[in-house]
């Protein structure tokens, strides 16, 4: 529950390719989460990971109440610089390390991370008292669920029946609100957490039982908004002792998030890009190349390319990257020739949004848009450079989109009646029709293009 917040400081597989690759995920999953559990000696770290806990003291941590992040965000840094003050203090208050743990007696801030964390796995132990309610915020957002699980405990009608370990702030009947099997040892004994998040994808398992499986965790702050895309780890205080040990984290690489992303129901997908050539492509095949397994518009060429198959309702993914000032576009239900900002039901723009040439753009031509319809969240594209990881989801008059485990656009198009320059778009009613790349004279990269098709 929460009472208190506190701001921050293989889709070119296929069947049995793809269990197997799905099952090495697994052991690789297993082999992390035994390199903590046997032989390890408290608050020292396995290989890959760091200590957020010395073991010794609060290095590296302070203590904060409650605020949104975006509040804090815009904060002078001489306020920041105070807060920041008032907070270690508090934190020396209401916090102790001892005998190699973290304790705090249920009053005070919480402890806050003075670092904040985008992709990232996270073990930690905990040991708490009948009573207790406590939690473990993620990126400055309630919360990774801990409480008193017994009928005794008096929570059992707001969800504590069901254990620990669910995402318990977000809306009622969410995927991940409440924890698939309920895992909480009894008290006395020490629980473990591990978490592992990419966005707002969020995977925890409790004492090695999977309670929430890929969920998107909702931004609290602003349920309009997604979820920010770094921020600190939090450790709520609220209504008895708890005591915390092992804290470890390990920061995911591009490719490592990129791969937790596109392995959830890979199955489902089937690629329409074998990485050697333009098989199964249509329209101006000569202004793109295939580099390096990835599809490659020709810098100074473009058009749109198109896959020869129609689709009616499908989700799509792949992985692009962008070249600094990179733009290009998604063509949805393209008819087969014209402009696909217009002539297709729309046009999503692939864009280097940070770029100083499109510092003045309208909100709606910024990446991941429904070009001149609708915008797109900004904020989430990784470094100019690396690769990104991205799901479209087309089902009748809707898109959505899903950037890096962030969910960036959710429209209906049929309800947009305001257009950009008040150009109109005749293809928006489109109810099938190809999908393609709208290449704009840039080298934008695609590779790993799969696709469903939603019967």
């Amino acid at each position: 529950m929460i009472h208190r917040f506190i701001p921050s400081a293989f889709s070119m597989l296929s069947g049995l390719a793809k269990v197997s690759a799905f099952c090495l995920c697994l052991m690789a999953m297993a082999s992390w989460s035994s390199a903590i559990a046997v032989g390890q000696s408290d608050n020292q770290p396995p290989s890959g990971f760091e200590a957020l806990f010395n073991g010794q003291d609060l290095s590296g941590w302070t203590a904060l109440e409650t605020q949104d992040p975006r509040q804090f965000a815009a904060l002078s840094a001489e306020e920041k610089q105070k807060l920041l003050a008032d907070g270690d203090v508090a934190m020396k208050k209401f916090w102790r390390a001892e005998d190699g743990q973290l304790i705090n007696d249920g009053e005070g801030p919480y402890l806050t991370t003075l670092r904040d964390f985008s992709n990232f796995e996270l073990f930690i132990d905990y040991k708490t008292v009948a009573g207790a309610d406590s939690g473990i915020y993620l990126k400055a957002t309630p919360q990774v669920q801990i409480w008193d699980s017994t009928k005794e405990g008096g929570k059992w009608e707001i969800g504590a029946d069901k254990g620990s370990g669910g995402l318990w702030n977000n809306s009622p009947g969410a995927a991940g609100k409440d924890p698939s099997v309920l895992a909480d040892k009894p008290f006395g004994e020490w629980n473990r957490f591990r978490i592992v998040q990419v966005g707002a994808r969020t995977s925890i398992w409790l004492n090695g039982r999977l309670v929430v499986d890929h969920a998107i965790m909702e931004n609290y702050w602003g349920r309009e908004l997604p979820l920010i895309a770094s921020g600190p780890i939090q450790l709520q205080t609220h209504g008895g002792q708890i005591c915390w040990k092992n804290v470890f984290v390990r920061e995911l690489s591009s490719d490592e998030a990129n791969k937790i992303l596109a392995d959830q129901n890979a199955e489902q997908f089937s690629s329409i890009f074998n990485g050697r050539d333009l098989e199964g492509w249509d329209g101006p095949v000569d202004g793109y190349e295939v580099v390096a397994g990835a599809l490659r518009c020709r810098a100074g060429h473009g058009g749109t390319l198109f896959t020869k198959k129609v689709y009616d309702n499908f989700s799509v993914r792949f992985e692009f990257k962008l070249p600094p000032s990179g733009n290009n576009g998604l063509a949805i239900r393209y008819p087969g020739d014209g402009d696909a900002a217009y002539g297709a039901m729309c046009e999503l723009q692939v864009l280097d949004n940070e770029h100083e040439n499109y510092a003045k753009l309208d909100p709606r031509q910024y990446h991941g848009s429904a070009y001149g319809m609708a915008a797109a969240h900004r904020g989430y594209l990784r470094p100019t450079g690396e690769w990104n990881f991205q799901e479209v989801t087309v089902n009748g008059s809707t898109i959505k989109v899903e950037l890096n485990g962030t969910m960036i656009l959710d429209c209906d198009l049929s309800k947009v009646t305001e257009y950009m320059a008040n150009s109109p778009h005749p293809g928006k009613e489109l109810t099938s029709g190809h999908f393609g790349f709208a290449g704009h004279n840039d080298p934008v990269e695609f590779r790993k293009i799969a696709i469903q098709e939603i019967k």
